[in-house]
């Protein structure tokens, strides 16, 4: 297996060791800031150097190459297997109600014999994700690991891009099956927030959008609790996500959910998955060092003790807080995967990997998600 980075800044112009295998590219996968370069500009600089081999990526809210982090740039990294195959697949979404069937027709598109994974970019405005992720899981056999992520538009939430062997385009879910015994594929995902506030029951909700928390309409709460940062909505909602759970009490099995816009006149706020109705939730806050340490712990879970591609996916509002010490979470990840694994990822509206206590896979906001692609 060998494995070839470069990046693209407005600087530098595209930058990276000449690392090309004896055997043709398996996959290219790279993540852009949107209008960093046309699309078509990215698509034809990679078809020119990788041929015919599958290309997919998306838009991001930050850019990740080796250990280190970038804005307004292009990453890419391609994988030549010797064994192993790939396929891709995409579909566009007509509408968020289409989540699901997507979902669904991508998992059943790439199903045949020798499937280990699934590798997801989705759109990450227009979709559902959490209907994204069970539509996929209902049509695979329950071995097959899925992971992926959102695309992103920085802090704007206003249009992302999925590109699957053509120019990157709105409305678009790709999927990466990756095929074969000699396949090692690890995962990790840990956030890092702290929750705060008395637990409140989501009383009333539809899909994505929150109504009530406790009968009282969910925005008028959130802005109590927020203060003066209310005044930064939606904006620093990224600062102070939700985590929800089945049951009080529950340990270890919460998801967090980011706000991803709300509504002044019905007083609701969307999200970037479900908020089923009955659900408990807690207001969370970021705690620099824990979210670095968790960013550690992905890592750990995702090792596979081979030279491996690692892709990392995390979330917007983790890059906003930390700020100028984003890095160090990458860094982090960097010493804990050791010298023979290369970086690549973007900063994302939502992440999709099999949770870190359930191991069932859903849709995160505001972790650390790392795939480990390995080859024996």
């Amino acid at each position: 297996m060998w494995i070839e980075q470069r990046i693209w800044t407005a600087g530098n112009g595209w930058t990276g060791a000449d690392t090309k295998g004896g055997t043709a590219a398996s996959l290219v996968l790279y993540f852009a800031a949107p209008g960093a370069m046309a699309p078509d500009e990215i698509l034809s600089t990679l078809r020119q150097r990788y041929g015919d081999a599958p290309i997919v990526g998306c838009t991001t809210g930050g850019e990740i190459s080796g250990a280190d982090v970038f804005d307004n740039s292009v990453t890419t990294a391609a994988i030549g297997f010797s064994k192993a195959r790939i396929r891709v697949a995409s579909r566009d979404l007509c509408d968020i109600s289409d989540s699901r069937m997507v979902g669904a027709e991508l998992a059943q598109e790439l199903t045949e014999q020798g499937l280990k994974a699934i590798f997801i970019l989705s759109d990450g405005t227009k979709v559902n994700g959490d209907s994204l992720v069970a539509g996929c899981l209902g049509a695979l056999p329950k071995d097959v690991i899925v992971t992926g992520g959102l695309a992103g538009d920085g802090a704007r939430f206003q249009t992302t891009a999925v590109g699957c062997d053509d120019t990157l385009r709105s409305g678009r879910v790709a999927a990466v099956g990756l095929y074969g015994d000699s396949l090692i594929i690890g995962h990790g995902s840990f956030g890092g927030w702290d929750e705060f506030g008395p637990p409140r029951t989501i009383t009333r909700a539809v899909g994505n959008v929150l109504y009530e928390l406790d009968n009282e309409p969910a925005l008028d709460l959130y802005k109590r609790y927020l203060g003066e940062e209310a005044q930064g909505l939606p904006g620093s909602a990224l600062l102070f996500p939700l985590a929800i759970r089945p049951h009080e009490g529950v340990v270890g099995g919460e998801l967090v959910r980011t706000i991803v816009g709300i509504d002044e006149t019905a007083k609701t706020m969307t999200f970037a998955g479900d908020m089923p109705t009955g659900h408990h939730a807690r207001l969370m806050r970021g705690n620099f060092d824990n979210l670095v340490d968790g960013a550690g712990k992905a890592a750990e879970a995702a090792k596979t003790g081979a030279p491996c591609l690692a892709i990392l996916v995390s979330c917007i509002g983790r890059k906003l807080l930390l700020g100028q010490r984003i890095v160090e979470e990458v860094e982090i990840i960097s010493e804990a995967l050791g010298g023979t694994a290369s970086l690549i990822g973007f900063y994302s509206y939502g992440e999709i990997s099999p949770h870190g206590f359930t191991g069932k896979c859903e849709l995160h906001n505001q972790t650390m998600t790392i795939t480990t692609i390995a080859e024996s």
